[in-house]
């Protein structure tokens, strides 16, 4: 089963018309856009979409061939008018199935927020799932059919990541499932950056035109077991370490700060990062990170390391001169070798959160400046261990490793 993506981008496209932000004015070349539709096997149209025929002529189609054409987003009508010599297009009532004389079948799944999602099996046996923008599909945990992963799954990976971690958590999408995002918009810089996002969720992006062969060997993203995420106050590296999450689910988010009697102020910081993460995943307030890296689970999220370790200098006596010296120091160099050592051997996934220190002011006490001192060899230590190092500037991600 062959598949074309004849667009990629949102139903407005990319660039937006008359739209002066900054990804539209970088949405050139292959960066740029047209809204999704989808051909399969040259017989089966997926979405009408303004230009299609000129798209299809770029990608080296004819339409003459397609017999069926489906909608998928939330309203009941085209969204242009028919071109000559293509059939009526129609929607499929959810649940319902329906096969076309060339052999592919289609099956209508009900989407969360209005729209169709579109299971296509080819002749032999390949399939394929196409959802509509803003969608997740809805009640597939209920589904009676045992599943199975599809081969190629066509989504808006960016803006419905949680549509990935639903397929994830019943098993829709496995290992080898290629994951291909549609329906792109102005929300994430074109170019390095979509395709660095992405790439976190082991999802890609290909340009306007591709031809696929569903069920065929493709490079699908490898997702890095270990992360390590940097940044100064305030910089965004919280929120992206939840993101590159956030299309998996039963995530634990482990949170080193605990909780401080009375301090109203941190009170709302913890507050504002539980309403970030999606309601799947579950938190655990510790600062003993070495046996939940020992175990088999689900991803973990460590926020933050840097609150780690002014736990772990606190139990050593780092703070005291004297203490430190007799062996606090020694004491807390051992803490950090088990920890990156448990990192080390971590069959799951991790992503942790540090502060990025050193490039600030000279703090002005012995404490302050040994706490400096410690941090900077702490990241070290376990950014030797990560795949995957990232540095987030003014909430831009810069890849130090991966």
């Amino acid at each position: 089963m062959d598949v074309t993506v004849l667009g990629t981008g949102a139903p407005a496209g990319l660039p937006r018309p008359d739209c002066p932000c900054a990804a539209c004015a970088r949405a050139l070349g292959v960066e740029a856009r047209a809204a999704t539709s989808v051909l399969v096997d040259g017989v089966l149209l997926l979405d009408l979409t303004p230009g299609l025929v000129f798209a299809a002529v770029r990608a080296g189609h004819s339409l003459s061939g397609v017999r069926q054409v489906l909608l998928s987003h939330p309203h009941e009508g085209p969204a242009v008018e028919v071109p000559a010599g293509l059939p009526q297009p129609v929607r499929v009532p959810d649940g319902r199935e329906l096969t076309l004389l060339t052999g592919q079948r289609v099956r209508a799944l009900a989407m969360d927020a209005g729209g169709t999602g579109y299971a296509v099996t080819g002749p032999g046996g390949q399939r394929l799932l196409y959802l509509p923008p803003g969608g997740a599909p809805a009640g597939l945990a209920a589904d009676p059919e045992p599943v199975v992963p599809y081969d190629l799954v066509l989504a808006d990976a960016v803006g419905r990541p949680d549509a990935l971690a639903r397929l994830r958590a019943v098993g829709a999408v496995g290992p080898g499932t290629d994951l291909v995002a549609v329906h792109l918009d102005h929300d994430v810089p074109p170019g390095a950056e979509v395709r660095r996002r992405l790439a976190a969720a082991g999802a890609r992006v290909v340009p306007d035109g591709t031809t696929m062969t569903v069920g065929a060997y493709a490079t699908v993203p490898e997702v890095p077991r270990r992360t390590l995420v940097l940044g100064g106050a305030r910089s965004g590296k919280s929120v992206e370490a939840e993101r590159r999450l956030a299309s998996f689910p039963e995530v634990l988010y482990v949170a080193t700060g605990g909780s401080r009697s009375g301090d109203t102020e941190w009170a709302a910081r913890v507050a504002a990062h539980r309403e970030r993460r999606p309601g799947s995943w579950h938190t655990a307030e510790t600062c003993d990170l070495v046996p939940l890296l020992a175990k088999d689970g689900p991803p973990l999220l460590i926020d933050c390391l840097s609150l780690w370790l002014t736990d772990a200098m606190d139990a050593v006596g780092a703070w005291d001169d004297a203490e430190w010296a007799s062996g606090g120091e020694r004491a807390l160099r051992e803490r950090v070798r088990e920890l990156t050592c448990a990192l080390r051997a971590a069959r799951r996934t991790v992503v942790a959160v540090s502060n990025e220190v050193g490039s600030g002011i000279v703090p002005a006490t012995a404490s302050g400046r040994r706490y400096r001192d410690e941090l900077g060899r702490l990241n070290a230590a376990f950014a030797g261990e990560c795949e995957h190092v990232v540095l987030v500037v003014a909430g831009q991600a810069l890849v130090l490793r991966g």
